[in-house]
């Protein structure tokens, strides 16, 4: 059977980041194996990429026992140093008692770039790191 989506202008022939939380849902709980490794390749290829933040979502959606082995393959794939400092980061701003912006603005930096930190897509430097967290504590 060949896969099929609806209520999305993607198909299933278009790359993997076109098809958004809908798309991946759907290749979750109807796909072949082929659509599941399109899939797996790009979330492992940017785990906190545009694909990967689908993939979580979509993981809470797809009503299939497959669901659970992509949240697992997503948990590995974030579990090297760049989600260690993104949950560091999280933890800080939360033991702070500041808004994420009010941390950003002490910091002396942008919330969007503080954003990029929390969520893993950029790796904060060792200083920057040491920053948030004597800030945390202050």
């Amino acid at each position: 059977m060949r896969l099929k989506f609806r209520n999305i202008t993607a198909t299933p022939d278009s790359h993997v980041a076109e098809w958004g939380v809908e798309g991946i849902a759907t290749a979750i709980e109807r796909g072949g194996l082929a659509h599941l490794r399109r899939i797996a390749h790009e979330a492992l290829s940017d785990p906190y990429g545009g694909v990967a933040l689908d993939l979580e979502q979509a993981i809470a959606v797809a009503d299939s026992p497959l669901a659970g082995l992509m949240g697992e393959l997503l948990e590995r794939a974030r579990s090297g140093p760049r989600g260690e400092a993104a949950n560091r980061v999280l933890l800080a701003i939360a033991q702070s008692g500041l808004t994420a912006r009010e941390f950003a603005a002490r910091l002396g930096t942008s919330s969007s770039r503080l954003s990029t930190y929390a969520t893993g897509k950029v790796m904060p430097s060792a200083a920057a790191l040491i920053s948030m967290e004597r800030l945390a504590r202050s």
